[in-house]
């Protein structure tokens, strides 16, 4: 298991992004949130698999309208108790 924190730019807000990663996550046992940011960007931290992120941040990326320019992510401590995954 592993948590990171994703920081995506490009044409992510509006487009659906974020309830495209919430059902992506519900299919894969990936915990955390995912928010728009006031910049146009779009903050994310999923907790599961190595695996299932990668398969997660593909599922997102191959949305029509989704257009990302540029991801930032960091590996950051595991949150133990967290449940779902949620839009903020």
């Amino acid at each position: 298991m592993v948590r990171k924190h994703f920081r995506f730019t490009g044409r992510v807000q509006g487009v659906g992004f974020r309830y495209r990663a919430k059902y992506a996550a519900g299919g894969m046992c990936i915990t955390g949130w995912v928010k728009n940011e006031w910049d146009g960007s779009v903050e994310m931290e999923v907790q599961g698999t190595e695996e299932a992120i990668d398969r997660m941040l593909i599922m997102i990326n191959s949305g029509d309208y989704i257009v990302i320019d540029t991801i930032e992510s960091e590996n950051i401590p595991l949150e133990e108790h967290e449940n779902g995954f949620h839009v903020r």
